[in-house]
């Protein structure tokens, strides 16, 4: 199976035809898609102005957005590199049990999901390193009180399937990203239960 950094070299290779350079990038969201495989490719294609069924894109296009890509798993890629190295050192010192970020993270390495996107139509904006970088940097800051991508504070509790896990939990209805429950305080987390149970109230 060909490994993302494979798949990229087929994306730039301009022996290959189009629909072939789009397929790679499109494989590529196998091995890394922050938002979730359906909202990273239509992030990629709205930014980029390729269709998402369009197999004659500009390759220049194509190529553009496999930067973007590129960019975003390289911030992700560093912080888990930071990250196995802190393990290592609290393991050294006798600290064996994990935190709660320490198991959250442990179910996204690799990045895939680390944004998640329920609709794949409702995504950030914003390119995708600089949404990775946001969200690295909330979970080096520890919990706050609203997105840690778009700032925004209005905080949902979305229910699921528990095989779901971690995706159920805290969404932003602002930018549609589910937020990591460790980077949200106690406080915010009670708030968008909250939110949660009077919207299904008024629904009743």
């Amino acid at each position: 199976m060909a490994g993302f950094r494979s798949l990229a070299r087929q994306v730039r290779d301009p022996r290959c035809d189009t629909a072939l350079r789009r397929y790679a990038l499109r494989k590529c969201l196998e091995r890394f898609a922050p938002y979730g495989h359906r909202a990273t490719w239509d992030h990629l294609c709205r930014r980029h102005g390729f269709g998402p069924e369009d197999r004659e894109a500009d390759p220049a296009r194509l190529v553009a957005a496999l930067e973007e890509l590129e960019g975003a798993r390289a911030v992700w890629l560093a912080y888990e590199a930071e990250f196995a190295a802190r393990r290592r050192r609290e393991k050294r010192d006798g600290l064996r049990r994990p935190a709660s970020l320490d198991a959250w993270h442990r179910r996204i390495w690799g990045g895939n999901g680390v944004a998640r996107c329920d609709d794949p139509e409702h995504h950030p904006t914003a390119p995708l390193p600089e949404v990775l970088g946001r969200l690295v940097a909330a979970l080096r800051r520890g919990p706050g009180e609203g997105c840690p991508v778009c700032a925004g504070r209005h905080v949902e509790w979305r229910t699921g399937n528990t095989r779901d896990e971690p995706w159920f939990g805290p969404v932003c209805v602002d930018c549609g990203v589910r937020i990591p429950r460790p980077v949200l305080s106690p406080r915010a987390r009670t708030r968008a239960q909250g939110r949660t149970a009077s919207r299904l109230a008024r629904a009743a």
